[in-house]
């Protein structure tokens, strides 16, 4: 429960999956790349091979760019599966992920709290040129960005977020961190104790070893009214 705890000055949410309609964005830059292919595979297989292996890459030293990562795992992922990899491929995928819009609820809920004067912050496991694309939709609500790139780390480590913590100039306790990833930003504020709100978009991805956040909205359109019943707005 958020209910009898301090006043955050920084909201910090990831942004694919939170904010940028993730899931619905690969499955059309997929669906793209493999029209293009002669061999018939399926989307869903793909995406989770694909998935399966940009997590291993984002783990393994040395830290790289996300845009490399992406490209690797897609074609790691292509010739699993027995598909031909074509240079294009990567580009493909990488392009779109910027151009993936906001759920609908999303400007108006980033605009209210904005005009409650918290401050907000996004922490993504991208490349800085990749999510510009995807901020730029936001309304202008943003006020800033970290990224695994500005990090050296990607998420769950919690060193992206120790990085994002000393750049806002705050303590943990002074943020709540808004997420829809309980595989990555899940296993961070746990470890780091941090407050956190699940946005479970019904994915079927749940938290690991029965983990409970602080709360638990279906989308972002909710946290106006938890953090009022919290007595923050």
């Amino acid at each position: 429960m958020l209910s009898g705890t301090p006043r955050p000055s920084w909201i910090t949410f990831d942004c694919y999956g939170t904010l940028i309609q993730w899931d619905e964005g690969l499955r059309t830059a997929v669906a793209t790349i493999l029209a293009g292919k002669p061999e018939a595979i399926d989307t869903e297989r793909l995406i989770a091979t694909y998935d399966r292996h940009e997590h291993a890459l984002e783990q393994a030293p040395p830290h790289r760019s996300f845009r490399a990562i992406a490209g690797e795992a897609l074609g790691r992922a292509l010739r699993e599966l027995g598909a031909q990899v074509d240079e294009t491929d990567a580009r493909i995928l990488t392009d779109a992920i910027g151009r993936m819009p906001p759920f609908p609820e999303v400007v108006g809920t980033l605009a209210a709290l904005k005009q409650s004067d918290f401050k907000l912050c996004i922490i993504s496991n991208t490349d800085d040129d990749i999510i510009a694309g995807n901020v730029a939709q936001l309304g202008g609500h943003i006020d800033r960005v970290i990224t695994a790139e500005q990090a050296g780390a990607y998420k769950p480590s919690r060193r992206i977020f120790e990085v994002a913590h000393a750049a806002l100039g705050i303590e943990p306790d002074a943020v709540v961190h808004v997420c829809a990833s309980p595989h990555l930003d899940l296993v961070a504020t746990r470890e780091l104790g941090l407050r956190d709100v699940w946005i479970d978009r019904g994915t079927g991805r749940t938290p690991a070893d029965g983990y409970r956040p602080r709360a638990v909205l279906t989308n972002l359109a909710g946290v106006p009214k938890l953090f009022g019943d919290a007595g923050w707005m």
